[in-house]
């Protein structure tokens, strides 16, 4: 009787063992995630860019090193890009909804943490949102930064020559490069692109994401990652 229980609690641990594999994969596999997603994180300086910036490396055309002509979107997308650059560093929020429980276009941006980001475009925004007595909505910022508004006393919130800025910051960085075509009647500068494997990889990242990835979970899909997809799709790019 004995050695039939000894049999028994043997065969119920190999029962036991032969369960835990099946959970153990999807550990495994949510591990190997978030060890990814770090990796991104922890790309270099040079290569680590901004919102703003991988918005118009996927505009600009590869060869001509410039965006569309017919695209009249990008310019109030990349001030939108600005703005949650901001908040995802901790910089600006949205006020709180209150009882009222007031929707998203109707809250205001309110300052998180004046400290500076490093960034030119970025530090210059905020220095203007701090600047303001009273906040202003994420639509209206978006039209102070682009110039489009009716009051002469908000034009000097003006962001001006972003592309041409971003552009430069890519070239520092290695992704682009400078050059001068000839458009008949004027010269202008252009930016193509020397570094195809980091644009490459970025839009498969976003190819990735929405195809792939996190098609049936997107709710668990990176806030930086959901906030380009977004914005790219905003910035008709």
């Amino acid at each position: 009787m004995a050695s039939t229980n000894n049999i028994m609690d043997r065969s119920e641990g190999l029962v036991q063992r032969r369960r835990q594999p099946k959970v153990e994969p999807d550990n495994e596999q949510a591990e190997e995630e978030r060890d990814e997603e770090e990796d991104r994180d922890r790309d270099s300086k040079e290569t680590r860019l901004t919102l703003m910036e991988e918005v118009l490396l996927m505009g600009l055309k590869d060869k001509e090193g410039y965006t569309s002509f017919w695209n009249d979107c990008i310019s109030s997308g990349l001030r939108g890009c600005i703005l949650i650059e901001l908040a995802l560093r901790g910089r600006v929020e949205l006020e709180r909804s209150g009882m009222r429980r007031k929707g998203l276009l109707s809250r205001k941006i309110v300052i998180k943490n004046s400290d500076p980001c490093g960034d030119v475009l970025l530090d210059e925004s905020l220095k203007h949102i701090k600047e303001t007595n009273q906040g202003e909505t994420v639509q209206t910022w978006i039209e102070y930064l682009s110039g489009e508004t009716w009051n002469p006393l908000k034009l000097r919130y003006q962001l001006k020559n972003v592309r041409e800025r971003l552009a430069k910051n890519l070239v520092e960085k290695g992704v682009l490069t400078t050059e001068k075509q000839n458009f008949l009647l004027f010269d202008m500068t252009t930016h193509p692109v020397t570094d195809n494997i980091q644009k490459n990889k970025l839009i498969r990242k976003v190819q990735d994401s929405v195809l792939s990835k996190w098609v049936n979970d997107p709710h668990r899909m990176e806030k930086r990652m959901l906030s380009l997809i977004f914005l790219a799709h905003a910035s008709d790019v």
